[in-house]
């Protein structure tokens, strides 16, 4: 081999050399920065009461997905469905305690802390889904929501349709008599027991987890949900009618703890919040959607769907409405009705 030869290989070599050098220092740059980024990724807990098969809970994985996404990985979410870290008011003490970071709660349950956050769920006072809509998007809820926030330290970062109340049993329910002395499950939360109590009912509060087995077993008479709910929790397969009353409508909010907002950056934080509103857009569509269809599914289960004039049931819960403890003023609830 001449001189030449030799030198041009030598060089090769060490061109070769450096490269290796180069990509072996990048790789292993990377890798550090992939495991630091890893090590300061802040995980947060979201927690609820509904099955793992529901558009609330698939709502939060979405939103759990885009959220590691749009932060490349800082922030990521684990989900807690079916009562998974407690039942929902044990959920609302948590978010006060800061263990748990993000919860679904119904407007009722966050009414306890701060009262004119519930006045959406009173009977008969939403009218249908665009109703609700206008009153999400409405100065009023945002008032009402900044309420609950100076209230709590919490932030509502979103709002979610759960869809129109109606009565399960195993009777026809066609007038407030019908009710009457009838043992209806209810949710653990005092405005629920309007209703029943208006047209005669014996409202009976128990954890949701509970109430197939409280239905089956005859514990109860009846109980009363939105109809996804109804089947999502299989209710039908324990109740022969499903009775249309759509006494209330009910909304989820989002709620993240004020213990949370220091955990992660500002930036990713507004991610958040818009990310959780999206959600909630996703799922109150997907709800309305149900509403619209599942009679005609019930139906086909063998259950029999009742259509129930609804104005003597409003007539009977009218005097409720103008009680000065209600926690909301007669100006808003004007405003609520006139949207």
């Amino acid at each position: 081999m001449s001189k030449l030869e030799k030198t041009n290989n030598q060089s090769l070599l060490s061109t070769l050399t450096r490269r290796t050098l180069i990509a072996t220092a990048a790789t292993v740059i990377t890798g550090a920065s992939m495991l630091s980024s890893a090590a300061n990724a802040t995980t947060l807990k979201w927690a609820h009461v509904y099955e793992a098969g529901s558009p609330y809970h698939e709502a939060v994985l979405w939103a759990a997905d885009e959220i590691n996404k749009q932060t490349d990985g800082r922030v990521s979410i684990n989900a807690y469905p079916a009562s998974s870290l407690g039942k929902e008011a044990e959920l609302n003490e948590a978010l006060d305690f800061g263990t748990v970071d993000i919860i679904f709660t119904g407007e009722i349950f966050a009414g306890q802390a701060y009262a004119p956050m519930k006045i959406s769920s009173f009977p008969f006072v939403i009218r249908d889904y665009n109703h609700w809509k206008a009153y999400r998007d409405s100065t009023l809820f945002q008032e009402i929501s900044a309420g609950y926030e100076k209230a709590t330290g919490h932030d509502v970062a979103s709002f979610t349709y759960y869809g129109s109340r109606h009565v399960t049993s195993n009777k026809p329910i066609n007038t407030p008599a019908d009710m009457k002395d009838l043992k209806i499950r209810v949710p653990n939360a005092p405005l629920f027991l309007m209703f029943p109590k208006a047209v005669g009912a014996n409202p009976t509060p128990l954890a949701f987890s509970e109430v197939y087995l409280a239905l089956q077993q005859g514990l109860v008479d009846a109980q009363e949900n939105p109809l996804p709910t109804i089947k999502f929790k299989k209710f039908y397969e324990v109740q022969k009618y499903i009775n249309l009353t759509g006494h209330m409508s009910n909304s989820l909010l989002t709620i993240i703890s004020n213990y949370s907002k220091n955990k992660i950056s500002a930036s990713d934080y507004d991610k958040l919040v818009a990310i959780t509103k999206q959600a909630a857009n996703k799922a109150s569509d997907q709800i309305n959607d149900a509403e619209q269809n599942l009679s005609a599914w019930f139906t086909k289960q063998g259950v029999t769907v009742n259509k129930v004039n609804k104005k003597p049931f409003q007539d009977a819960i009218k005097p409720y409405l103008n009680d000065s403890d209600n926690g909301f003023t007669a100006e808003q609830l004007a405003r609520l009705e006139a949207l």
